[in-house]
């Protein structure tokens, strides 16, 4: 039997995670309540920003759960080597999570001011805002699993396959403001995400971490050649295509099934309807992380 000592190397990395998570949720509740211009537990709790609430726990989940990841993949620890074994990576991983957040403000939704909304108070804002920012934790952390980027080459090739992937993401919403427009009259979906219809946001953060799980299970089955610039962006784009594919075949397969007869966007984008809205962000997360799974088999 073996037993948990200072000794032990698994101590270490378990109160350096710990301890990096701690700093981090630090730094993160700094950022916030400077953001906000307000205290942030005066508006949390006296005000009752849910919106806020909401994209604050978005973030310490995805703070938490990154770290969680990369220590659980990670192999061997050497303290004396922490700024190259984990401070680094953590620093880039989260960076890259940023970047993906602001290409996502900036450029998919720059018709929609997602942070002013939150303070306002809009939870379908906050849903929206926090769906993409859990999508791009996964996105960041699946290519992170494909190819560790431990030189300049492998950095290199990861971001491209990262601006490729954020290309994916924002040709996904395209699709889905199109849609809307067309079933409702040329109705822009971003300027109903200011009119707080819950139900939209609900649906819009569930696509898009079905389409993260997608992605991740295309990176979990797509191989890697090192020091190949152009057969691992060939091999990202055909395996994440091809899972953006079977998602919304089988997402739609299972609405069909566990929604028969019902016209979701009359509930969703009319009725605001959010049990309807809620089965199909399970429809989607549920599918993409059975992708993974299947192609991890």
């Amino acid at each position: 039997m073996s037993y948990l000592s200072l000794e032990n190397s698994n101590f270490f990395t378990l109160l350096s995670g710990i301890i990096l998570a701690f700093v981090a949720l630090i730094c993160l509740r700094i950022i916030v309540q400077v953001r906000a211009k307000k205290l942030l537990q005066k508006e949390l709790a006296q005000h009752d920003n849910f919106a806020l609430g909401i994209n604050y726990a978005a973030k310490v989940a995805v703070v938490c759960g990154s770290v969680g990841y990369f220590f659980g993949h990670l192999d061997v620890f050497d303290l004396a080597n922490i700024h190259l074994q984990i401070l680094l990576p953590m620093a880039l991983i989260w960076t890259y999570i940023c970047v993906g957040q602001a290409i996502h403000r900036k450029w998919i939704l720059y018709r929609f001011n997602e942070t002013q909304a939150i303070l306002k108070q809009n939870v379908c804002a906050a849903l929206v805002d926090s769906g993409m920012l859990i999508g791009n934790s996964i996105l960041v952390l699946g290519l992170y699993h494909w190819l560790e980027p431990n030189s300049p080459q492998t950095l290199l090739i990861v971001s491209i396959c990262f601006i490729f992937l954020q290309g994916v993401f924002a040709l996904d919403s395209k699709i889905r403001e199109s849609r809307f427009a067309k079933k409702n009259q040329g109705a822009s979906l971003q300027y109903n995400f200011s009119l707080a219809n819950t139900s939209i946001g609900i649906r819009y953060a569930g696509k898009t971490i079905g389409l993260a799980l997608a992605i991740y299970a295309g990176l979990h089955s797509a191989p890697s050649y090192p020091d190949k610039i152009v057969d691992n962006l060939l091999s990202v784009v055909t395996h994440s295509v091809f899972m953006w594919f079977l998602l919304y075949v089988f997402s739609r397969l299972m609405i069909l099934i566990v929604l028969p007869k019902v016209d979701i966007g009359l509930e969703v984008d009319h009725q605001d309807n959010i049990g309807i809205a809620c089965l199909e962000f399970a429809v989607f997360c549920s599918m993409g992380y059975l992708l993974i799974n299947m192609f991890s088999i």
